[in-house]
């Protein structure tokens, strides 16, 4: 069960912070599963992070379908960069990967990234939705994604290869362009009434909760996927 952030507080808040304190629970849970914490202790196989990165292919089709069918949303459009989509990023790393160890790639059975997808294709009735998806993913790889590129690489010595996921080529430095992202959601928050942004806060919970559900099916595995 989530709580929401009282009615005084999120008056005083802004949009990007009201969606950071509103789901700080959910954003835990996500983070701290079995299978996170042994992928950045260098405790995954290869397998493992194949599995994980299948997984995610299935989120990032979704969500970039969306996004780009909003594209011109009022709201939206706000946040919308093609530079931050990863499904081509994340097609060349599995086919890298793939390279290197010789596992071939199948298709795989994963109802919790069916779930996670299902959830994105429904979202497009309003764009306050998407932005919700948007930030939880993208805003996330630019922060402690970085830092999982960087342990990814170290752990499996790979010298750079297979961890384009991470890697963006976007028109600043990463550091100004989340600041312009969070005021460009400070500008979509001026823009809404209080009940908009929490239903924008409830579908940044709803992200983490179906991002926690990913990990848990993940560390579910761990016999297979544990060096």
């Amino acid at each position: 069960m989530t709580t929401s952030t009282s009615p005084d507080l999120a008056s005083e808040l802004s949009l990007s912070a009201q969606m950071k304190q509103g789901s700080l629970v959910e954003h835990e849970q996500a983070e701290n599963s079995t299978f996170m914490s042994e992928l950045l202790g260098g405790r995954i196989n290869e397998v493992g992070y194949i599995a994980y990165l299948q997984r995610l292919r299935v989120v990032y089709e979704a969500l970039e379908a969306s996004a780009r069918e909003m594209a011109d949303d009022d709201l939206v459009s706000q946040v919308y960069d093609v530079a931050l989509e990863r499904l081509a990023t994340i097609d060349a790393d599995l086919a890298e990967w793939s390279h290197r160890t010789g596992i071939p790639l199948e298709p795989i059975s994963s109802p919790a990234a069916d779930a996670y997808a299902a959830r994105l294709a429904e979202i497009t009735d309003w764009g306050g939705y998407v932005v919700a998806h948007h930030y939880t993913r993208y805003l996330g790889d630019l922060s402690g994604g970085q830092a999982i590129g960087r342990l990814v690489d170290r752990h499996f010595d790979l010298d750079g290869a297979g961890i384009s996921t991470y890697a963006f080529d976007l028109s600043s430095a990463v550091k100004p362009y989340k600041d312009e992202y969070r005021r460009s959601l400070d500008a979509i928050g001026e823009s809404l009434s209080a009940a908009d942004r929490e239903r924008i806060v409830d579908e940044v919970r709803t992200a983490f909760l179906l991002h926690h559900d990913l990990f848990a099916e993940l560390s579910s595995m761990m016999d297979q996927y544990r060096r």
